[in-house]
């Protein structure tokens, strides 16, 4: 009974599953910040490469 009770008042445990927690929210993060930003960086491509493709014939409005 007194190996159960030292058990159930260790708080070890408590601190993996804290830092398991943490991780997954910011892993999370990163995730959405990656994914967001490679729409970024690939609609800008996109638009420097329309810009390209036009040449001299580009008017602002192709080349912002």
């Amino acid at each position: 009974m007194s190996n159960f009770m030292n058990l159930m008042k260790d708080q070890s445990g408590a601190s993996a599953a804290e830092y398991a927690l943490i991780l997954a929210i910011v892993g999370g993060a990163i995730a959405l910040a990656a994914i967001t930003l490679g729409k970024t960086i690939g609609n800008s491509l996109k638009t420097a490469s329309n810009c390209i493709s036009k040449g001299s014939s580009a008017t602002t409005g192709d080349c912002p």
